[in-house]
């Protein structure tokens, strides 16, 4: 198989806010996607070796879980700042997916949410970019009081530090491990925590938030964590390409402080 990080150099001259999708072939004819933003790959690693890209976000799919390990995407104040109210379409499979990502309908009755991991809140620029978050390969099944509860908090900081920084980097998804819940006939999996992680474009501050998935009223700063505690619990490598020295003290770091003020 050729290795992921073998393109960077070749993907690095591509706009991650502009990209359409890039098939690349390689042993296994999977499309790889480069979801490259300013003047590093944000990527993180993919367990899958999976990694496709819409114009509103990148991805990496496991198809075993019928979802994404994680979705990647660049976040400013003006992809959120559109007062539109779109009409809200209905969850479609991603034809991007070559093994076809989960039937909406996996989740009727099932008790859980489509739990958008990209926020159609996140891409309010352009209705094509706010659609593009109803691919079923952005969502995870999710308690209806998380994502309408601490889960939308979240989602809610994220903007107010996208406005206040001037934009950041957004990771997000669920933890996917062996012997999960799972919902429908194409058993998609139900994780039992979902994390959150963010860099400011100028690299000086990141941060990582693991939930939990249940009902919370506790306060953000309570599930701030470092990034490297979340690389344990996913295995995967969330920032390959900053250089090594940025990359092991921002990792390191949980200070919810350093953002608030």
């Amino acid at each position: 198989m050729i290795n992921y990080n073998s393109f960077i150099s070749f993907l690095l001259i591509i706009s991650f806010t502009s990209c359409k999708h890039i098939e690349i072939e390689n042993l296994n004819t999977e499309e790889i996607s480069d979801g490259i933003s300013g003047e590093f790959n944000f990527l993180p690693t993919s367990t899958s070796g999976k990694i496709y890209s819409h114009d509103a976000y990148s991805f990496s799919y496991v198809e075993k879980h019928e979802q994404a390990e994680w979705v990647a995407y660049e976040l400013n104040d003006s992809d959120f700042s559109n007062t539109n109210n779109y009409n809200r379409p209905y969850f479609n499979q991603d034809p991007l997916v070559g093994t076809k990502s989960a039937d909406w309908r996996n989740y009727k009755k099932s008790g859980y949410n489509k739990g958008h991991l990209c926020p159609a809140g996140d891409r309010k620029k352009s209705y094509e970019l706010y659609k593009e978050t109803f691919f079923t390969s952005n969502a995870s099944p999710q308690l209806y009081k998380f994502n309408a509860g601490i889960w939308n908090r979240l989602e809610q900081k994220t903007r107010y530090w996208a406005s206040k920084y001037d934009g950041v980097y957004v990771i997000t998804g669920g933890v996917l491990v062996p012997n999960l819940k799972t919902i429908g006939e194409e058993k998609v999996s139900v994780p039992n925590y979902f994390y959150k992680i963010l860099l400011t474009k100028d690299k000086k501050r990141m941060i990582g938030f693991l939930l939990p998935h249940r009902e919370s009223e506790k306060s953000l700063y309570e599930f701030a964590v470092s990034v490297d505690e979340i690389e344990k619990v996913t295995g995967i490598d969330f920032f390959p390409e900053l250089e090594d020295f940025i990359e092991d003290e921002l990792e390191r770091n949980s200070n919810y402080k350093k953002w608030s003020f």
